[in-house]
């Protein structure tokens, strides 16, 4: 078995996998089983540092996306799709299926967004229901400053649904102080819990603005109000998968307890960061960098998948190409939850090292080397 260091799906714990285990209820009548679910949603809102209700979804994080789009637009809605990279981008494609018309601000793949230059933007064209903004966009690693974004959209009136699947938990999130409307979330990111769980936190103006709908959503399974009144009326819209949400609650709970969890992802990201510069290799990006992926831009005279293939067959671990206008350009290193451990990253180093040596690219100092120096600097 090869050692996952992708950014998503990511190592899942054995605490996790244990909780998994255990006996099913029947999600659909058991009353002590809303109460887990409930609590299990509490948690996730106290450690994204918020009051507002969480819900989970059946479905991967791509359903929380879609989800909050269905649930936000209506016909001939205008909303802004902030795109400085291929999920950002793809967010144009939930609004149009639903109705609405999306006006995309398009910014250089390589910066993140610029606070300043968004206001410049805003103060001549600010008629937008609500703005798409993706906290870390995995096929670059690019991060954007939603603590910052979030507010400047509300100053305007804008509602915000934010993609933070890849950047909560590596990088932490305040949703309430940046005054997110739906925060969408999933459990194969930094989570470390297997794929197949989505969650949302939804704001009482997105709750609000949902309310007010001329229009019915056109989804159920798509549609966030389904589940409004779930908890008093003991009653879900669709058969909870127990296993999943016992594995995501534990989870959570590793993530309550485990104290050096953001410092631990600064340092290894940094680190990680330093090696590839110094080691002539590089960085993709030129601003904007998560603690949760790291990505290089594949050398001349060798191809991502020789890279790939090599550090898969020789060391057993798994990195990750890109894909759409990323596709073969770029390899991805995932340091993000169960992945971000010292000794995790650090054979990555080694093998990427031995790899490139392998493929004769030239560096011009270690890999490992560097991440171990740097991360002890600390």
């Amino acid at each position: 078995m090869y050692k996952i260091m992708t950014p998503g799906p990511t190592q899942v714990r054995e605490s996790v996998r244990k909780a998994r285990s255990l006996e099913c209820p029947n999600s659909d009548l058991d009353p002590a089983f809303f109460d887990y679910y409930k609590q299990t949603c509490e948690l996730i809102s106290s450690l994204l540092h918020t009051s507002e209700e969480t819900l989970i979804l059946s479905g991967e994080g791509i359903l929380g996306l879609e989800g909050a789009c269905a649930s936000m637009t209506e016909p001939g809605d205008r909303v802004l799709v902030l795109d400085n990279g291929i999920y950002g981008k793809g967010f144009a494609d939930f609004v149009s299926m639903y109705g609405g018309i999306p006006v995309l601000y398009t910014r250089d793949y390589l910066e993140t967004l610029d606070v300043k230059e968004l206001e410049e933007y805003l103060e001549k064209d600010h008629d937008f229901k609500y703005a798409t903004v993706v906290h870390c966009d995995t096929p670059s690693g690019m991060l954007n400053d939603i603590r910052s974004i979030c507010p400047l959209l509300k100053k305007y009136g804008i509602l915000t649904v934010v993609d933070s699947v890849a950047g909560m938990f590596g990088n932490e999130v305040y949703a309430e102080e940046s005054q997110v409307d739906i925060l969408c979330g999933g459990s194969q990111k930094a989570v470390s819990a297997p794929p197949g769980l989505t969650f949302v936190t939804v704001s009482e103006d997105a709750k609000k603005a949902m309310a007010e709908r001329k229009t019915p959503v056109a989804s159920f399974y798509a549609n966030l109000r389904i589940f409004e009144g779930y908890y008093e009326k003991q009653w879900f819209p669709y058969t909870m998968p127990s296993s999943d949400i016992y594995g995501l609650h534990q989870a959570m709970e590793d993530i309550r307890n485990d104290k050096d969890l953001y410092r631990r992802h600064e340092r290894i990201g940094k680190a990680v960061r330093k090696a590839l510069r110094e080691s002539g290799l590089g960085l993709h990006l030129k601003s904007g960098y998560s603690n949760t992926v790291s990505v290089f831009d594949v050398p001349k005279d060798v191809t991502a998948s020789q890279i790939l293939n090599k550090v898969l067959e020789d060391s057993g671990i798994l990195l990750a190409g890109s894909f759409d206008v990323l596709e073969g350009k770029v390899i991805r290193i995932g340091h993000m939850g169960a992945n971000a451990t010292y000794e995790n990253v650090k054979e990555t180093m080694e093998a990427l090292d031995c790899a490139m040596r392998g493929l004769q690219v030239p560096l011009s100092a270690s890999l490992a080397e560097v991440f171990e120096r740097e991360y002890a600097s600390k």
